[in-house]
């Protein structure tokens, strides 16, 4: 074997160092009409330092420690990604540190690069067929410190590259396997282990236990990364989310991580907890997301934003991605409030005062036994106070009562300020839409624990302020279904204050107390919750204003709760004209009777709305015999 002290030797040496410049470095500032450039000239030299090996080597023999030149069988490796780690590779195979194993392992280390070099250029194929040359080489040695880094590194590619084809159970077991690997060396020897560039670089040049510590670790966190990935995939969310969580805590506690991504990423995660209802987990991924997005820095100014164009790209990606975080934390005080609202609401949609001092009880018994623990806790000793900072502006606790549902308000209300300040109308026009959504959706969490009618009241007119001119406004033939949802939703809007002014009047003695302004503006409300409606139903017509006989899926339930909706609002119109009371309670049958006969033409129909078929059916029933009283009544008057 050539030694490490001779010329040939230096040249293999200096010839790899230059690929990886090439790669590593140089092939970020290729030009456009060439982008592999640097790519393919690293290719050339990782080919010849492959034959070099080969020539330098062939004539010294594969040694074992015991002196025997013939080569081993391999072990039983998974080639195919689905068989777990062969427990033998450990103690079977080369030593790393004969003639053999080291042999082994460098032309392993090439095929690798080689491998990774074609995926980066597309050339998948090849690079599969690399990667398993690889594998195959290290099948023949046993895992130790000099190659584990290799025996992990090659698995997270194939990963990586069975994931780009769709073929995730392929990709799960090379990574699984990859992770089997670590928690072994880990578990039976634990030193920090030979980096694969260590294999062609001098004595002097060796990287320090701290260096290959680091490096090992980062290829484990990747292997957790892709893991979290696949798992994802597959549908295992609580895993998922557990790989995620180990991945951005190792990132934190390696320093090797972009701040704007790391936030991200934590931001997204927490929307797992949030839905899990594990509020305090998610308040912390969404603390630790704004304290490490602090780290990339401010936003540039909008004059520095002119004068150079990385300045601008910078602006606006900073802008975008804390306007994110910003959105991610309007769904954990929404949904806050929203499940606050479920376990405290009564069976008419009320608030429960026995189960509102049960819950209170709860949390003084919760607080006596010093509360929940933490599962998760992000961050370094420079993050800590930070992240626990912006964690005590908002509770993770259900709100029992109004002042704290408003408090949760406020700073969802505040993140709603934030987001839009980068998704505005032009330019973000779903964005800008959603995030206006959300922001109802607060008021209208928040009016649940409004004990003052009057004053839930105007919190659903400031909804129907913020929403009214964007749907009016929006072109449908492009914004349809967004047209669609803002409809109904004001149409639910305008029906709930006018439920709130229906309470109202029947503390009244009767109806015929009402004064005129208060008969008007209980009018209006119906009126223009029935006009929402009907655009919401008309936009489901054809062009030449068909309805449709059949329903589709996703609009189903919507369209016949619109009709039972319309029907009802047309019933409770007060008007001291009989005639236009006859009008009213024929447009209420008449809808009400759509609702029935479509159910009865459509049988599969009535599960999605089985509450207003029923009293659907009912009305049908009742609604004639008023129609006729009123009519007897007309003609007796005439």
């Amino acid at each position: 074997m050539a030694s490490f002290s001779s010329n040939e030797w230096k040249a293999v040496c200096a010839k790899f160092t230059n690929a990886q410049q090439l790669s590593d470095v140089e092939s970020r500032t290729d030009p456009e009409n060439d982008p592999f450039r640097s790519k393919y000239k690293a290719r050339e030299l990782l080919t010849e330092i492959y034959c070099s090996l080969k020539n330098f080597e062939a004539g010294d023999g594969e040694e074992h420690d015991d002196g025997e030149t013939s080569e081993p069988e391999p072990t039983e490796e998974p080639l195919d990604g689905e068989k777990p780690v062969d427990l033998d590779a450990f103690s079977r195979g080369w030593s790393s540190d004969s003639r053999a194993g080291l042999r082994a392992a460098r032309l392993a280390a090439v095929e690798y690069y080689l491998g990774v070099n074609h995926v980066d250029t597309e050339e998948l194929s090849a690079g599969q067929e690399h990667l398993m040359n690889c594998m195959k080489h290290l099948g023949k040695c046993r895992v130790s410190s000099e190659n584990v880094s290799l025996f992990i590194h090659v698995r997270n590619q194939l990963g990586i590259l069975w994931a780009g084809r769709d073929e995730t159970e392929k990709s799960q077991g090379f990574l699984e396997t990859a992770e089997s690997i670590y928690q072994r060396y880990m578990k039976e020897n634990g030193s920090p282990p030979t980096d694969m560039t260590e294999y062609f670089c001098s004595e002097e040049n060796q990287l320090t236990h701290q260096e290959r510590t680091k490096k090992f670790e980062l290829a484990y966190t990747h292997t957790l990364y892709y893991l979290a990935q696949v798992y994802q995939y597959f549908g295992e969310n609580e895993r998922a989310a557990n790989y995620c969580y180990s991945t951005l805590q190792r990132q934190l506690q390696l320093n090797q991580f972009n701040p704007m991504e790391w936030a991200l990423n934590a931001a997204t995660l927490s929307q797992y907890y949030i839905t899990k209802g594990q509020y305090m987990e998610g308040r912390h991924c969404l603390a630790a997301a704004t304290v490490i997005s602090g780290l990339a820095g401010e936003v540039p100014s909008e004059a520095a934003a002119q004068e150079s164009e990385a300045e601008r790209d910078r602006r606006e990606q900073l802008k975008q991605k804390r306007s994110e975080i910003a959105r991610c934390w309007i769904k954990y005080c929404l949904n806050l409030l929203r499940d606050a609202k479920k376990l405290l609401e009564d069976n008419i949609g009320e608030l429960d005062t026995d189960r509102q001092d049960e819950l209170r009880r709860a949390r003084r018994r919760e607080e006596e036994e010093e509360g929940r623990k933490q599962a998760l806790l992000f961050g370094s000793e420079d993050t800590f106070d930070s992240i626990a900072s912006v964690e005590e502006k908002v509770s993770y606790l259900f709100p029992l009562d109004f002042t704290e549902a408003r408090a949760i308000f406020l700073v969802g209300q505040n993140y709603v300020n934030q987001a839009k300040e980068h998704f505005q109308m032009d330019g973000f026009v779903t964005d800008h839409i959603e995030i206006l959504q959300d922001h109802s959706a607060l008021f209208r969490a928040l009016a649940f624990f409004e004990e003052d009618v009057e004053r839930r009241c105007k919190m659903h007119k400031r909804r129907v302020d913020m929403l009214e001119p964007i749907c009016n406004d929006l072109n449908s033939q492009y914004y349809l279904l967004i047209r669609r949802q803002l409809m109904f939703e004001l149409a639910e809007t305008y029906n709930e204050m006018m439920d709130l002014k229906l309470t109202l009047a029947n503390r009244q003695e009767d109806s015929q107390s009402l004064d005129n302004h208060t008969i008007k503006k209980f009018n209006h409300l119906c009126s223009a919750s029935a006009k929402y409606f009907q655009m919401f139903l008309d936009s489901l017509c054809s062009p030449e204003g068909k309805i449709p006989e059949h329903l589709e899926e996703d609009v189903l339930r919507p369209a016949l709760v619109a009709r039972f909706r319309v029907a009802r609002l047309h019933s409770k119109l007060i008007s001291s004209s009989p005639p236009v009371q006859l009008d009213n309670l024929n447009k209420a049958l008449e809808n009400y009777k759509y609702v029935v006969q479509y159910c009865e033409a459509h049988p599969e129909a009535a599960a999605a709305a089985e509450t207003e078929l029923e009293l659907s059916k009912e009305m049908v029933g009742l609604l004639p015999l008023k129609i006729n009283r009123l009519k007897a009544r007309m003609a007796t008057n005439n």
